[in-house]
């Protein structure tokens, strides 16, 4: 027998002809001697009718009571068929259960924890499908556009002795008999790198100690991370929208039917892949936040409800740059026309998803870098190779950081980030 995917078989050139097919029990109904049974596999759904008077009543009353996900391999004829959930059906002439599946624990209706707790099953549903798909899009689009723009891939280490985003969010770990630690960004490993390929960027887990348990923090995610020699803030920006704006072109491309499946608005989606994206400084964005009614003075960080607040200004993702340094890591360069605010910047996603990508120019002064070390409360010793950058031949250079899991939630259009990942992580929470 050849077994083809569903999806190949979806079609008007298959019509009469005898096909295989094989996946797991989506649902199931017998009416009269029939057995109407979607099947699904990692492509799609069809609908396979068994039916008694060719292959037995026993089979079919084996039907009426086998749990949903048991797997099945069948054969027949391709027919159309308008009622059935893809247009076509399976009129079966042969239908073997190969593995079975009693009192599957996810029936519908289920609470939040619960799904949790059995996320193992929980991920078979095709909402998640269609998710692995996207995500799986949005790597493989970056990956391109790193490819195509000179950009070098390397591979940094996700145990680090040193804090990159603060001391409070890191996880320590013993190793051997030293204390080291998760890392939080790749970003420090990968400026020692531009000094060889000048452009380089990695895609690494990252790992934050955060007591937050929102619609949008994972204690771990994936993140994408780009640092280029001789680029200031204004390059690197060019680069965070460039890169965006192909990631949503290609979604858009190749993963149409999913975003279909979930319901998202592509039209939306669609005014991304226009470049240059809108920026605005820190002061406008208190200025706007203010007008809105919101209490929040100059120097305060934006959080959630600021940021989905600032997304109902703009229809595309947006920038907000140059933050109070007292609110923005040690690394990032002082703007030498406002000392009192870094040359960073955050790129924030439209429909109140807010923040996607962080970045900066990076300070390339070796003794301002001391200075800011200290102001930071870290021990400059734990920093000297980082410093040995600025020692010998500093150039200007920029960076930033993408949340893989974010930009998915945004492009997809989900609710809640712990439906960007298989297996989220966060504040009391480790499984399976």
């Amino acid at each position: 027998m050849m077994y083809q995917p569903i999806k190949q078989l979806l079609s008007e050139d298959n019509v009469g002809r005898r096909v295989c097919l094989r996946g797991w029990i989506y649902r199931r109904s017998v009416v009269g001697g029939k057995a109407f049974v979607r099947v699904r596999d990692s492509t799609g759904i069809i609908q396979v009718v068994v039916d008694e008077s060719n292959l037995g009543g026993e089979l079919v009353k084996t039907l009426k009571d086998i749990g949903l996900e048991a797997s099945v391999e069948a054969c027949g004829t391709l027919v159309k068929q308008p009622k059935a959930p893809t247009g076509f059906e399976v009129i079966a002439d042969y239908f073997n259960i190969v593995g079975s599946s009693r009192d599957f624990p996810i029936k519908g209706g289920e609470g939040v924890e619960y799904l949790l707790d059995n996320r193992h099953l929980m991920l078979r549903s095709p909402k998640y499908t269609a998710i692995w798909k996207i995500k799986h899009t949005i790597l493989e689009a970056s990956r391109e556009w790193f490819n195509r723009n000179g950009w070098w891939e390397v591979t940094p280490p996700i145990l680090t002795a040193s804090a990159c985003e603060g001391g409070a969010t890191l996880f320590p770990v013993q190793y051997f008999d030293k204390v080291a630690y998760l890392s939080q960004s790749a970003q420090l490993y990968l400026e020692v790198m531009i000094f060889s390929l000048e452009k380089v960027w990695s895609l690494t887990p990252s790992f934050r100690a955060e007591e937050s348990r929102t619609r949008r923090h994972l204690a771990e995610y994936w993140h994408l991370e780009a640092e280029a020699a001789w680029y200031d803030m204004n390059d690197m920006m060019k680069v965070a929208e460039e890169l965006v704006a192909h990631i949503v072109s290609k979604v858009l491309e190749e993963r149409r039917s999913e975003l279909e499946l979930l319901g998202r608005n592509t039209e939306l989606l669609k005014k991304a892949v226009e470049t240059p994206y809108p920026r605005i400084k820190y002061d406008e964005a208190i200025e706007i936040l203010q007008k809105k009614g919101l209490n929040i003075q100059w120097g305060a960080d934006l959080g959630a409800d600021e940021e989905r607040a600032l997304t109902q200004e703009y229809d595309k993702p947006f920038f907000v740059t140059h933050f109070p340094k007292e609110i923005k890591s040690f690394y990032m360069k002082l703007d030498p026309q406002n000392p009192r605010v870094v040359l960073g910047f955050d790129l924030l996603a439209p429909e109140g998803y807010g923040e996607i990508i962080g970045g900066s120019q990076r300070e390339d002064d070796y003794s301002k870098l001391v200075q800011r070390i200290v102001e930071s409360g870290y021990k400059v010793e734990d920093y000297k190779w980082y410093l040995d950058l600025r020692r010998y031949g500093s150039v200007v250079h920029s960076g930033f950081g993408l949340g893989v899991e974010r930009v998915l939630m945004w492009i997809a259009g989900l609710e809640h980030i712990r439906d960007a990942t298989p297996f989220p992580r966060f504040r009391g929470r480790i499984y399976p």
